[in-house]
């Protein structure tokens, strides 16, 4: 494919119809708070601090949304808080707590999951959360894919919302590429077919991510991908569908999101673009020391491609960081399809990545099944503590979570098969390569087999540094000065599980 250059292209201006996104009214809302939060409300921009959950804006407008009970299989596990040991702390934030636990009661004892635990209290406060909390928890029940994370029970007390998910024990992609530096193509390519085929589910279901990031992409046992936390997801946007939501992290962030002029599922691919182009050159494309010249480089700084990157890669990036949507690649119909026939990804056949049928380039070195040394020692070190279920909330206030109890149907099948019985009882900053570290090129090799298939990497590395700052509001120490997640309230602080 020829190298094009697009990088002048019409730049979408700030004003766009009736909305204007004023850029320094938010600068100045979001100072002094590194992790912020915007409610998913397409009326108003609305900012709540992730850990006291103070609401930062002038007016507190609350939208009432209301949720229906769903039916629940009667014939599923009864499961509660007193079914789980607590092993670790694998993240905390003003919400809640994700654990590493032990299921020591009923069917799948003894096996290793991750228990995220929601405060109902805090939630509720404002319909919007509560109608998130309730969308995360419905869609990983209905969306089973080889790539995203699943959930095994939902279940709740007369305080707290509990999920059991799957537990990842290769950690954040972000650790990887923290340890890495930067990507060879070949790894990169590995990493963004997985990241690609979970999005492309996600957007057959109607549903765009909004928040594709390195923290939010996890690796199993043997080292490969699984997106997490559905937060910030948005449901029944198929095709030529909208929304007007301000969300998602900054960095990764789609100009159309930050001049709030109406987003698709194409948003899902600018961000694709550029956590490729982050794990290529070691940050993304446009980055500031604050969030306002961040928001400002994104709509109209010049796209800058390091020289060292493949023709293959200069391409793709390009086509997939277009400030217009109808020239972005993967707009339209075609939506991923469009993106899996770019010659860089030619080497791959696509039902074997759907498959796993490619060794992953980095398989993480664990002791046993609750290995945890892939995540934040902040965290792993404390003590394990669920704490007191105290903030009841009255009957009525608890009807906008009626049917969030859940048993996934694999583990109803072991039940039937097995005739259970059952008892009632900071990270620092990216380290980047010097052009005096060897690196070590990755090729892709088919699971058992001796074959390998070439691809080609880039040839050298320039010395890049990015004097990142750690951001000690966040779990997970920003790479990039100034980075926010900007998500919806409920999510828990970078834990490296669904939040």
């Amino acid at each position: 494919m020829s190298d094009h250059h697009h990088d002048d292209e019409p730049l979408f201006p700030l004003e766009m119809g009736e909305h204007r996104f004023t850029l320094e009214d938010a600068n100045q809302t979001l100072t002094n708070h590194d992790t912020s939060t915007v409610i998913d409300n397409d009326d108003d921009n609305r900012f709540v601090d992730n850990d006291t959950g103070v609401d930062l804006t002038p007016t507190n407008q609350i939208e009432t949304v209301q949720i229906t009970e769903k039916t629940v299989n009667p014939q599923g596990e009864r499961v509660s808080p007193h079914d789980f040991q607590l092993l670790k702390v694998l993240g905390k934030g003003g919400y809640g707590k994700v654990f590493q636990v032990r299921k020591v009661l009923g069917s799948h004892q003894n096996e290793i999951f991750a228990m995220k635990v929601l405060k109902k209290a805090t939630i509720v406060r404002n319909a919007k959360d509560t109608a998130h909390t309730k969308a995360e928890r419905n869609i990983l029940e209905c969306v089973k894919c080889p790539f995203i994370v699943d959930l095994m029970y939902a279940f709740q007390t007369g305080g707290k919302l509990y999920l059991i998910l799957e537990y990842l024990s290769g950690g954040e992609l972000f650790m990887q590429l923290e340890r890495e530096g930067i990507f060879m193509d070949e790894m990169a390519c590995f990493y963004l077919s997985e990241i690609l085929l979970g999005l492309e589910h996600l957007h057959k279901e109607g549903i765009i991510y909004r928040d594709l990031k390195p923290e939010n992409i996890l690796l199993d046992a043997q080292g490969h991908v699984k997106l997490t936390d559905f937060g910030l997801c948005k449901e029944s946007i198929y095709e030529g569908g909208q929304t007007n939501t301000f969300c998602g992290t900054i960095e990764y962030m789609a100009p159309e999101i930050l001049t709030r002029s109406g987003h698709g599922k194409s948003v899902d691919w600018w961000s694709f673009g550029a956590l490729m182009y982050d794990m290529l050159t070691g940050a993304p494309p446009f980055t500031a020391d604050d969030r306002k010249r961040t928001m400002d480089k994104i709509i109209k700084a010049k796209l800058v491609l390091p020289a060292y990157l493949t023709l293959d890669a200069k391409e793709l990036i390009r086509s997939l960081l277009r400030r217009q949507v109808s020239h972005r690649l993967g707009n339209g119909p075609e939506d991923a399809e469009a993106i899996k026939a770019h010659s860089f990804f030619r080497h791959l056949n696509w039902d074997d990545v759907y498959a796993k049928r490619y060794d992953p380039p980095h398989k993480p070195v664990l002791k046993g099944d609750d290995d945890v040394s892939q995540f934040d020692t902040k965290f792993t070190k404390q003590t394990p503590v669920d704490s007191p279920d105290d903030n009841m909330l009255s009957e009525s206030a608890n009807q906008v979570f009626l049917g969030f109890t859940y048993v996934a149907p694999s583990i109803i099948e072991d039940m039937s098969r097995s005739h259970f019985a059952f008892n009632n009882g900071h990270r620092s900053p990216r380290k980047i390569l010097s052009p005096e570290t060897a690196i070590q090129a990755f090729n892709f090799k088919m699971s058992g087999s001796n074959g390998m298939m070439e691809h080609p990497g880039a040839a050298s590395i320039e010395a890049m540094d990015t004097g990142d700052s750690v951001n000690p509001m966040s779990s997970s120490a920003s790479r990039f000065p100034g980075k926010s997640t900007i998500t919806t309230k409920q999510n828990i602080v970078n834990t490296g599980l669904p939040q």
